[in-house]
């Protein structure tokens, strides 16, 4: 199969709004994305981050920065606050180049985030 541009999701919570927290479970998540699906550096297009209201006191970009994702477009958001929805939270969508097919990629999620998506496999 030739190379195609393929997203891949992830999420993670954090315990408080404290920014070694982001920054490392952002790291986390990134590595564990990368090394179950094995994706490279020059895989990669572009990673948008999500972060929950209550998380403020950091970007999750400046964590992925510390892993030399530098010169990989970032982009940070606010998720929209739906009433009831899983505090603290961290979501990822990478967009990258890869041979593999869609049904091959495995999402990853870590921490609390683990029950937002239990119908995927690890």
């Amino acid at each position: 199969m030739p190379p195609a541009v393929r997203a891949l999701r992830g999420a993670t919570t954090c315990d408080a709004d404290d920014p070694t927290q982001i920054a490392e479970r952002t790291v986390a998540l990134l590595q564990e994305m990368f090394a179950r699906n094995g994706v490279e550096h020059d895989d990669l297009i572009s990673i948008l981050f999500t972060t929950t209201e209550d998380l403020t006191s950091a970007f999750p970009a400046a964590g992925a920065r510390t892993i030399g994702l530098g010169d990989v477009p970032l982009l940070c958001a606010r998720e929209i606050p739906v009433p009831g929805s899983m505090p603290r939270c961290i979501r990822v969508l990478a967009h990258l180049e890869t041979e593999r097919a869609r049904s091959e990629l495995h999402h990853v999620y870590l921490e609390a985030a683990v029950s937002l998506r239990d119908d995927l496999p690890s």
